[in-house]
């Protein structure tokens, strides 16, 4: 890139960079210290805040950057995500939202323990909390080592180190002074730069095509080099039977795992009540329908326009073919419009990939601090020194994140945060929908049901072609592969319901009819609720 995309976009970043270090600061000097204030924001937030907020929240660079990258290369396949992530939210409406609000506290492990006895509970879902925030936190990770390699011009690995190095820093001190009020407001901020830039990008690549959308597709099937294949169900996932299962597999994990995200299940609490909670999911949505929507014709225009041989050129897993479809919209390298439109693509890509992995950290620090430090310590627990735990935990887990970021640069975002979704829904969304619906449940089912998701979707991933076994894998010289498919979600997400009802069944422990009514009634009217 020339010096003057460089300077433009260093300049943007710095810009966006300050403001939120300064929305921080402020934060932090009208903050009470209290464990409400730093996990929850003190619950002041209204639906239509709260509701960006979660946008901002699950619009990731995986979106922004990853689902793009699949659909110029693979076409009709890349829709999957599209469609997965924007679907899952009708899971999280309609069985997780209210319910969520009314019966947790701060993180998933609230609603668990509140009829099991606590501290098994907690040491296993925040594990698991932990484990799914990191693989989605190493998705941005690689995001913005792409970006970064991409604006400077350089492929090198210290690029990419530098730029990881440098997320990890910035996301630390977010979470450590802000807490959930700083974070609430960086998301907000970021999903309206998000939505505004991604609107025009979008309405520039259907004026190039004069508003007709056909052309678009058949200009994008021509330049692929697969012709009518491009716009058919196949060319990633329809190969073989394996190709297919693995389909249906991310297919799954994408559904089911939104409802299993800590980061997710969090922004619920940081409304005063159930009804805004739902109305909050009611606002991101709107938003997020809208942006997958606008995901699918940049994904398509970057084929169309930019050509999937070029974005491979430039990152062999598509990260960055919105940055160049912005670049060839504005009037090319070198052009005044281009180096403006690739600045504040790339400018925003940054800030979306500042603003998750705040959100992560957070959510990841809490589960620490509030569920397994707690559990261990809960006698001598003060909610100041638990906040002081939850900062301290931000920097471990920053730490652990810019590590794995390093190790699997060469990955898509997307498919990263698919691993993610899988685990998500493994380990977390069985023992949540058993807490809240199963009478019976007890807490052997409870742990049972965590393990026995987390454990597979983990074991299956090590032993998959993404970490050995295939040129793309994170070991490419090494081949201990023995599970053919990629996403582990087909297998993992059964077992972890089939643990739990296992658990159940084999315990000699009575589930607490008392407990289970006062949960339920608590769930469903509010009565109770913090």
């Amino acid at each position: 890139m020339t010096d003057n995309h460089q300077t433009l976009a260093l300049l943007l970043f710095s810009a966006f960079i300050a403001v939120t270090l300064g929305i921080t600061t402020w934060v932090s000097r009208k903050r009470r210290g209290s464990a409400e204030e730093f996990y929850a924001g003190g619950r002041l937030f209204s639906p239509m805040e709260n509701g960006f907020a979660i946008a901002g929240d699950y619009m990731s660079a995986a979106s922004f950057l990853g689902i793009s990258g699949l659909i110029a290369l693979f076409g009709y396949d890349g829709l999957l995500y599209s469609v997965g992530f924007l679907v899952a939210w009708l899971v999280v409406l309609f069985l997780v939202a209210e319910l969520v609000r009314n019966c947790g506290r701060f993180t998933l492990a609230d609603v668990v323990a509140a009829r099991m006895r606590e501290r098994p509970v907690r040491i296993a879902a925040g594990t698991s909390s932990v484990t799914v925030s990191v693989l989605y936190l190493v998705a941005q990770m690689v995001g913005a080592g792409s970006l970064v390699a991409l604006l400077l011009g350089q492929t090198g690995e210290a690029a990419r180190a530098w730029a990881v190095i440098g997320v990890g820093a910035l996301m630390v001190i977010y979470v450590s002074l802000g807490g959930m009020r700083a974070t609430t407001w960086i998301q907000i901020v970021k999903a309206v730069l998000l939505l505004g830039g991604t609107l025009a990008l979008t309405v520039l690549v259907l004026v190039r095509f004069h508003g007709d959308f056909d052309r678009l597709l058949l200009t994008a099937a021509e330049r692929s080099g697969h012709g009518a294949a491009f716009l058919a169900p196949g060319l990633k996932y329809g190969g073989d039977w394996t190709a297919r299962f693995d389909f249906m597999s991310l297919g799954l994990a994408l559904v089911l795992g939104t409802a299993g995200l800590p980061h997710i299940l969090s922004r619920f609490y940081t409304v005063p009540t159930a009804r805004a909670a739902r109305r909050s999911v009611v606002w991101s949505i709107g938003l997020i329908g809208g942006f997958y929507l606008m995901t699918i014709v940049l994904g398509f225009g970057a084929a169309a326009i930019v050509g999937p041989d070029a974005v491979r050129r430039s990152n062999a897993a598509g990260n960055t073919a919105v940055p160049l479809l912005a670049l060839d919209l504005g009037g090319g390298a070198g052009s005044t419009g281009g180096t403006v439109l690739f600045a504040i693509v790339a400018a925003v890509a940054f800030a979306t990939i500042l603003a998750v992995v705040a959100g992560i950290t957070l959510a990841s620090s809490a589960s620490v601090a509030h569920d397994l430090y707690a559990s261990l310590r809960r006698k001598n627990t003060e909610p100041r020194s638990e906040v002081a735990v939850a900062r301290i935990a931000a920097v471990g887990v920053g730490v652990v994140a810019i590590g794995l970021g390093l190790l699997a640069r060469d990955l898509n975002v997307a498919f990263l945060v698919g691993l993610a979704f899988a685990v998500a829904a493994s380990a977390n969304l069985p023992v949540l929908l058993f807490s809240l619906f199963w009478r019976g449940f007890t807490t052997r089912g409870a742990v049972w049901a965590v393990y026995g998701g987390l454990i597979p979707a983990l074991v299956l991933v090590l032993l998959s072609p993404v970490v050995s076994g295939s040129p793309q894998s994170l070991f490419p010289e090494l081949d201990f592969q023995v599970f053919p498919l990629q996403n582990p979600g087909l297998v993992s997400i059964p077992l972890g319901f089939l643990a739990g009802w296992l658990g159940t069944v084999t315990s000699a422990e009575v589930a607490d009819e008392a407990k289970h009514a006062e949960t339920e009634v608590r769930s469903l009217t509010g009565a109770g609720a913090v």
